[in-house]
């Protein structure tokens, strides 16, 4: 787990050299530590590009701890923030802020939370059955929640086309022209999360078991459920308030870390973490520096990366 860490830290110095500008690694350590004189260079790393790489840390992390419960609550290794509809319930009520009534641009975290709370209930209650929830029920039930929200979201842009511009970069994922002021927005909520999912580590390991078995062990299933479903919408929610949706994440990112360290989630949420973090800073790199002087958003980067690897799932999971 070190290794991946180490890996963590690496990236984020190259990505804070890598732009029209660059800056080599060994300067970047310079001016992070304050050491060398105030220059250019300076404040292309403090103002512009650090922001950004600490949002994609905190929404990568996020994301993939939400992705990470989601599929352990649902018992249903395709589930994820995304496909499940909790990041498109998420980005209506945000939607209704930002075209709406922007006025009340600091109620975005709580509008963010409350739509992905109300779109996962749904989910729930379309997938549940009195054996349990069913997991391709989950899949369908969550393509009913996403195009709700999609037809909300359209309905939105239509209503407030002159406003839509400045939502648009967010609609697509993008980290592009964040300041400081959106990394202390999200992060105390982000940090609460990620330490109460990691105080949630034992009911996780129990859900993993089957129901059965977890009733047997004196967990109380229901309402663990819906604990650890609160902490995943919350993650998730959080991190869609802050740069719109990145999908794919909540998916590929449990599947490589259990690969990596198995599925104890007292080293599969850490591992997930730092996966998840890298992940998204290497999208966010990707996209603003392969494609110069044109800026790709992540969430386009991550959609051309999850979705092949969302049907290579869907593939083996039928064929068991």
């Amino acid at each position: 787990m070190p290794a991946a860490w180490i890996l963590l830290a690496v990236a984020t110095v190259v990505s804070l050299g890598l732009g029209s500008v660059h800056i080599s690694p060994g300067e970047i350590l310079t001016i992070l530590s304050g050491a060398g004189e105030p220059g250019p260079s300076d404040t292309i790393v403090w103002d512009v590009r650090l922001p950004r790489v600490l949002l994609a840390l905190l929404v990568g992390s996020a994301i993939a701890v939400s992705g990470v419960l989601l599929q352990t609550v649902m018992g249903n290794p395709l589930a994820d923030p995304g496909l499940t509809g909790v990041t498109s319930g998420a980005a209506a009520l945000v939607l209704v802020i930002l075209l709406a009534a922007p006025t009340y641009h600091s109620m975005i975290p709580v509008a963010a939370f409350v739509g992905g709370v109300v779109a996962a209930t749904i989910v729930y209650a379309l997938a549940w059955r009195r054996e349990g929830i069913k997991p391709l029920n989950i899949i369908l039930a969550g393509v009913a929640v996403n195009a709700l929200a999609g037809a909300f979201i359209a309905f939105l842009s239509l209503r407030y086309s002159e406003r839509l511009p400045a939502a648009i970069q967010w609609m697509n994922g993008s980290l592009a022209a964040k300041s400081m002021s959106s990394v202390w927005m999200i992060l105390p909520y982000i940090v609460i999360g990620l330490v109460v999912s990691m105080l949630c580590v034992r009911s996780a390991n129990v859900m993993r078991l089957g129901d059965e078995v977890a009733r047997n062990l004196g967990e109380g299933v229901n309402l663990t459920r819906i604990l650890l479903s609160l902490v995943a919408v919350f993650l998730a929610a959080i991190a869609v308030s802050a740069v719109g949706i990145i999908g794919f994440v909540g998916l590929v990112v449990p599947h490589i870390a259990r690969m990596i360290v198995g599925s104890n989630h007292a080293v599969l949420i850490p591992m997930s973490i730092a996966v998840g973090a890298l992940l998204v800073l290497i999208s966010d790199t990707v996209g603003r520096t392969a494609f110069s002087p044109t800026e790709i958003p992540a969430g386009i980067i991550m959609a051309a990366i999850g979705a092949p690897y969302f049907l290579y799932l869907m593939r083996r999971q039928g064929a068991r």
